[in-house]
C-alpha cells in the first residue's frame, strides 16, 4: 500500500525537487546582481523535470571506447538543466544579472511552489478520506 502511495507521489517530489532547485539559482542570481563577472543561471523546468524523472528510471549508459572515458552520468540531473541565462542589457562589469527578470522569474517559481505544495495536501486529504471509508 504504501509503495502505491509514494509511486503516486513520486512526480510531485520530482517537481518539488525542481521548484526548490529553481530558487536557489535565482536567489543566488539576486545575491551576487553586484558581482563582477557574475553569469546568471537559470533552469528550464520542463528539462529539469524530465531529467529528474528519467534517472528513476537509471541513468543512460554511453558507449565507453577507451579506458581513459568517463561516465557520462552527473550526480544530480537538476544540475545538468541548469543553463546561463541571455544576456538582455550589457554591464560594464560583465555581470549578467537583470534584477527585474529575477525578481519576477523568484515570484513566479514561489507561486508555482505553493500551488504544488497546495495540489499535494489535497490529494493526501482525498486519499486519507478513500482510506477512511468517509
Amino acid at each position: 500500500m504504501t509503495n502505491r502511495l509514494d509511486n503516486a507521489l513520486q512526480f510531485h517530489q520530482d517537481a518539488l525537487n525542481a521548484r526548490a532547485y529553481r530558487q536557489q539559482l535565482l536567489s543566488t542570481n539576486i545575491a551576487n546582481a553586484d558581482t563582477p563577472n557574475y553569469k546568471a543561471r537559470d533552469v528550464d523546468f520542463s528539462a529539469a523535470l524530465s531529467g529528474a524523472l528519467g534517472s528513476r528510471m537509471g541513468p543512460l549508459a554511453l558507449a565507453t571506447t577507451a579506458r581513459g572515458h568517463q561516465s557520462g552520468s552527473t550526480a544530480n540531473p537538476l544540475e545538468a538543466a541548469a543553463r546561463y541565462r541571455t544576456e538582455q542589457q550589457s554591464s560594464v562589469d560583465g555581470n549578467t544579472v537583470n534584477m527585474d527578470v529575477e525578481r519576477a522569474a523568484f515570484a513566479e517559481n514561489a507561486l508555482h511552489y505553493e500551488a504544488s505544495i497546495t495540489f499535494i495536501n489535497g490529494l493526501l486529504r482525498s486519499m486519507q478520506s478513500a482510506v477512511q471509508g468517509q
